[in-house]
């Protein structure tokens, strides 16, 4: 599994997200309170709009469109439950955020 460094740790701290790009994929990584690093799919499920254009409060993700809420733990949605983000492998290597792309499909549900 090929990891490629997307930001480090000075970019991001515990209870913030943060939009990345790793090849043609759009990554949120999430950083949820008392948790460990996420990264999912950058775009939301319901109507492709950038979940980094939404809020995140430490625990959950929330569109800005729909209101499409999903666990940062996770990826699981919340509202509506039938839908989940797409992860990706994430990894620190000191610093340096690494995140790997192979494999992973963002997902996508019926509105």
């Amino acid at each position: 599994m090929a990891f490629q460094k997307v930001g480090t740790l000075d970019d991001l701290w515990e209870g913030e997200m943060l939009e990345v790009e790793a090849g043609e994929h759009v990554i949120v990584l999430v950083w949820p309170e008392g948790g460990e690093l996420r990264a999912f799919q950058g775009m939301c499920p319901h109507q492709d709009i950038p979940l980094a254009e939404g809020k995140f409060d430490g625990r959950v993700v929330m569109c800005r469109a729909h209101q499409w809420t999903f666990d940062a733990q996770t990826g699981e949605g919340i509202n509506p439950g039938k839908c989940r983000l797409a992860q990706y492998p994430v990894k620190l290597d000191g610093d340096d955020i690494l995140v790997a792309v192979e494999g992973v499909r963002p997902q996508f549900a019926a509105a």
